[in-house]
């Protein structure tokens, strides 16, 4: 048994095709198929199903892929404990980003971080939470940036910083006049949210179903963006919330449509998040350092009440 064969596994259960799994770690398909054939026939069992279309696991297969994966894992381990005995910052870096947080946080930070660790080869995907779940469980990312808690036993989450919901209002609202918002204001009929697949959406969701008289089934009119999402507030069609960072590169005159809530704030907790292997720690270390760092100075508050994006059953 090899780890390359227990590889090639992993390889064909996540894509459930040997052409496909062969492609992902660029080798022939009958040098794939060839050697998981020899690590079943060591083993005496069959660990795919290759009847089925697409291919699926045997029930002994299921198992195998399991702990194949924590040995894949630990083997990673030997060249990150090398690493970090040598004080190694490199290398690829693979980190996921949800899309509420990718467009403000990104320019923040990126710069900054890859002028001081020049050796990492940042690869960066902005992906929904359910995807980013999906590829730190898989081993496909090294970690990423998130709404949390998630409270997922494989996944440790370690907070950098927490962002206020702001309530942008248009001039014919009925809550324009108000200074402060207060979180009974807020009506979902007349609320303008994310697509369904977005976490900002479900915390704000979460939000209201803690009043009275609120259900999911209240609101008409969703977009896939915060742009669109302001857009069509100013076109007087409701008011929307919006988190912090995206309301400090709003042009003034917007900027007037701004409502802060009164104390203390609803918020998002945003963390960076990755397995509990903890493989390339010295990286995430880095990263860590360098945006809550930065974003320390962007966000000063402290008085916040913390929603979770986590969907109400």
């Amino acid at each position: 048994m090899t780890i390359t064969q227990l590889y090639y596994v992993l390889a064909v259960a996540e894509h459930q095709n040997f052409t496909k799994a062969a492609q992902s770690c660029f080798v022939t398909q009958p040098t794939l198929s060839m050697q998981i054939q020899k690590l079943e026939e060591e083993l005496d069992v069959l660990i795919f199903d290759r009847g089925k279309k697409p291919i699926e696991l045997t029930e002994v297969g299921k198992k195998i892929v399991l702990q194949a994966r924590n040995i894949v894992n630990e083997s990673d381990r030997i060249q990150d404990i090398v690493d970090q005995q040598k004080g190694f910052i490199g290398g690829e870096f693979r980190l996921g980003i949800i899309p509420t947080i990718m467009p403000t946080l990104l320019p923040m930070f990126l710069k900054t971080f890859i002028k001081k660790h020049a050796k990492v080869k940042l690869k960066i995907e902005e992906l929904t939470t359910e995807e980013i779940i999906q590829r730190l469980e898989d081993g496909h990312l090294d970690a990423a940036i998130a709404a949390t808690p998630l409270e997922k036993d494989n996944l440790k989450e370690r907070p950098i910083y927490y962002e206020p919901f702001v309530g942008y209002i248009p001039q014919n609202h009925r809550l324009f006049e108000k200074k402060h918002i207060e979180v009974n204001d807020l009506d979902l009929h007349d609320m303008l949210l994310l697509e369904d697949g977005h976490c900002f959406r479900d915390g704000i969701i979460n939000l209201c179903k803690s009043l009275k008289n609120q259900n999911e089934d209240a609101f008409q009119l969703e977009s896939g963006s915060i742009e669109t999402l302001i857009k069509l507030s100013n076109e007087g069609l409701g008011m929307t919330l919006l988190p912090y960072l995206h309301t400090l590169d709003l042009k003034d005159n917007l900027k007037t449509n701004l409502r802060h809530f009164t104390e203390p704030s609803p918020a998002r907790e945003v963390s960076l998040i990755y397995h509990k292997s903890e493989l390339k720690m010295q990286i995430i270390n880095a990263l860590y350092d360098t945006i809550s760092s930065i974003v320390r100075g962007a966000i000063a508050f402290q008085n916040v009440k913390i929603i979770s994006p986590l969907p109400k059953k």
